[in-house]
């Protein structure tokens, strides 16, 4: 059995650790009321927009907009959003685990070839993805230090730019999409080519009557710029809401886990303590005893 003075500072350094997680639990809890805030305002918005322009788009000619023509695909860009820090459970190395998934199913022969690109959004997928040599486009870690709309789009436009000029024929997105505190669903959207209405949403939405003016395709032209922009904003808060969900969630767990450690490291204390005394007793009770037989 472990002495005293072992489990004391054991029990010290479990309750200064249960200080720190139950303390990063309550920041991370009001982190995530303003993101969920953020992310909840702009999700119907983002949507509906998003509805709208493919249901249009699927009606119109191919050559309207330069954001939705297929091609050949030749080259991939994956954007990986993660987090900047750590102690969020399992939140980057979901995501991480997703896109190696991907480029294992869809891409390998992409990135062997040299015709995957990546651009981490979070130090987590930028080190992670820097370390293994792949193709790594820019530097994003700061984003989250001033995370808005403006700095978002800096980056949607280097990749709508790379898109149009032909570096970039397909850009798929992977993120956590937020559902709640405990639950992220991993999710994997096609950024570019814009992806259009599929034949059944047609039919189904077909009866819908939008009031154009001055075109249908110049409304579409205007429209879909910003709305590439708008759905990788989109992306960015909810990985954000989603990382302070899962950091909470973590915490939650791991003081609790304190707590049930610091139970058993006293019961342990009380029983070593315990042995202690019975052993000096005893050793009071010997020597005495030798005493009055002498």
């Amino acid at each position: 059995m472990a002495n005293l003075k072992e489990v004391r500072v054991r029990i010290a350094s479990v309750s200064s650790t249960q200080q720190i997680t139950k303390a990063m639990k309550m920041v991370s809890a009001a982190k995530l009321k303003r993101a969920t805030n953020a992310i909840i305002q702009l999700r119907p918005y983002a949507n509906k927009l998003q509805e709208i322009l493919k249901n249009l788009s699927a009606s119109l000619e191919d050559g309207v907009s330069a954001y939705t023509q297929e091609r050949e695909v030749k080259n991939v860009l994956l954007v990986v959003i993660t987090s900047n820090r750590g102690l969020a459970g399992a939140f980057n190395t979901n995501v991480l685990k997703t896109a190696n998934n991907l480029i294992a199913e869809e891409y390998d022969s992409y990135r062997q070839s040299g015709n995957l690109h990546i651009i981490a959004i979070g130090k987590k997928a930028q080190d992670y993805y820097e370390r293994r040599d792949y193709n790594v486009i820019g530097n994003n870690n700061d984003l989250f230090s001033a995370l808005n709309f403006e700095n978002v789009s800096a980056i949607t436009e280097a990749i709508m730019k790379g898109f149009v000029d032909g570096k970039y024929d397909k850009v798929e997105v992977i993120y956590n999409q937020f559902r709640n505190a405990a639950v992220q669903l991993l999710t994997v959207e096609q950024l570019l080519p814009v992806p259009k209405a599929e034949k059944v949403e047609e039919e189904n939405t077909s009866n819908v009557d939008y009031i154009l003016e001055p075109s249908k395709e110049e409304i579409v032209e205007n429209l879909i710029p910003k709305n590439i922009k708008l759905q990788l904003y989109k992306a960015v808060l909810d990985s954000h809401a989603s990382e302070h969900g899962a950091r909470m969630t973590a915490m939650d767990k791991a003081t609790d886990n304190a707590g049930e450690l610091l139970k058993a490291l006293k019961l342990s204390y009380n029983q070593a303590r315990q042995a202690a005394i019975t052993t000096e007793l005893s050793e009071i009770v010997s020597g005495a005893a030798a005493l009055s037989n002498g």
